[in-house]
């Protein structure tokens, strides 16, 4: 079978090799498509943390089963199943709490081990979901997805707040629509404008602002005064990250989604006087990923979806999804 394999940072390589065998838990699967995410750009990039070389990237899968034994959840081969790419321990702290999102020995496929850039991958079978009736471009976008769902689920959005989303990113953009499917009025912030554009005209965002137009002003005449009761920041950037505060109400709560390599620093005075609920959110569980299932009809995907290739072309096209000025929210490709 074919495989691209990230050999060194800004280095790819389409090889061969013979498909994997599955064990007795496993289930083989045929990878149709895989999203490219952060995590693929800082790898390539050479800047994503606790990363080793070589290492297949792709953990945004959209898979069929190929063989399968006996399980829970009644999946057979032909199936269609998106793969929850979190390895947890399952006895850690977290995990005995149900957080296996942040497992203390969490183990994310395509990052810690290889993942699925290859026509064949074997996975545990209790990290499949059902998705018969999801298109193959839904099924790449349902981790990202799942990743806001958790910060919103998180931050327990109810209906009727008004909440600040910081950063049109993938991400971002993901936090918006379900943020809105909460039932939540949504400000959006950017230095894009073109990103501020397309999440207003295709994500239907109730207020985009570019935050060098005056954000504190504007989130406090359409609040009345209060700011907003949630704010999230899918940036990770760390000048973005220690302005969060300012967007909130009294009483709110800031999300950090995004993930910043260094030190933050708040003004106590500012962010005690609020009362103010920091969180940080980190990637998904099995809930947010079955969430995101069923509320995905309500997503523009085809439009969230900018570039895509087949496998054979992916290292020639890979460089430019890096740099903004191509215009790429999502880039996929297919296998």
């Amino acid at each position: 079978m074919k495989y691209i394999v990230c050999e060194e940072p800004g280095n790819f390589q389409l090889k061969e090799k013979k498909a994997p065998i599955r064990k007795e838990n496993e289930a083989l699967l045929r990878v149709k498509k895989v999203g490219i995410c952060g995590t693929d750009l800082h790898a390539y990039s050479g800047n994503q943390a606790f990363f080793t070389y070589p290492r297949i990237l792709g953990h945004e899968l959209a898979s069929e089963i190929v063989e399968i034994g006996e399980n829970e959840r009644g999946l057979k081969a032909g199936d269609k199943v998106v793969i929850m790419p979190y390895i947890s321990c399952g006895t850690c702290i977290a995990c005995r709490k149900g957080k296996t999102n942040c497992c203390s020995n969490i183990s994310v496929i395509g990052v810690h081990s290889d993942g699925g850039m290859q026509e064949f991958i074997t996975v545990r079978q209790d990290l499949l979901l059902p998705a018969n009736n999801l298109s193959y471009d839904e099924m790449a976008i349902v981790e990202p997805l799942a990743i806001g769902a958790h910060a919103i689920r998180r931050a327990d959005v109810q209906k009727g707040e008004t909440v600040v989303v910081v950063g049109c990113g993938p991400i971002g953009i993901g936090m918006v629509k379900l943020a809105q499917i909460a039932g939540a009025k949504v400000i959006v912030l950017d230095v894009n404008d073109e990103r501020l554009k397309y999440t207003k005209e295709e994500i239907r965002a109730d207020y985009v602002f570019n935050v060098n137009d005056n954000p504190v002003e504007k989130i406090s005449e359409i609040t009345n005064g209060d700011m907003a009761t949630a704010v999230f920041d899918a940036t990770g950037f760390k000048g973005a990250l220690e302005v969060g505060p300012d967007y909130m109400a009294h009483g709110g709560r800031y999300v950090l989604v995004g993930l910043s390599k260094g030190d933050l620093v708040f003004t106590h005075p500012k962010i005690h006087s609020k009362e103010s609920t920091i969180m940080c959110s980190r990637n998904a569980t099995t809930e947010d990923f079955e969430h995101v299932i069923s509320v995905l009809d309500q997503f523009p995907t085809n439009s969230f979806i900018t570039h895509n290739v087949p496998f054979t072309e992916m290292i020639e096209n890979f460089d430019s999804w890096t740099k903004p000025a191509t215009g790429v929210i999502k880039a996929t490709v297919d296998f």
